[in-house]
């Protein structure tokens, strides 16, 4: 499974921004994760092909993922970025019920300005 991931940039705090992975095919899961600088990655949302989502509890309510099924892309809209948002955001599929994240995009940059 190859992933492509899009739409990271620089932001003034209190803006938006939509990020964008494409998979080469159906996958069980889509997550997003974050990495910040000298920290570990870490998981910021998921949705599955049914279009269920979660959240990880600081981005709940300012986050939304949504896919697009016939383009097997999924959207990470995000709204009210704060500086803490800042970090390079992955996204990563996983193929079925309990396998691991085991195909990743490259990346996509996000500052957020305070």
């Amino acid at each position: 499974v190859q992933l492509q991931a899009s739409g990271g940039g620089l932001v003034q705090a209190g803006g938006s921004l939509r990020l964008s992975c494409v998979a080469s095919r159906r996958t069980y899961t889509v997550g997003w994760f974050r990495q910040a600088p000298g920290k570990e990655r870490e998981f910021v949302a998921r949705i599955w092909s049914s279009g269920s989502t979660y959240y990880r509890d600081s981005v709940k309510g300012r986050f939304t993922m949504s896919i697009d099924n016939a383009k097997n892309t999924v959207y990470l809209q995000m709204n009210t970025l704060k500086p803490e948002d800042t970090a390079v955001y992955y996204c990563g599929a996983q193929l079925s019920l309990g396998s691991s994240y085991d195909y990743w995009g490259q990346g996509t940059q996000v500052t957020v300005s305070s």
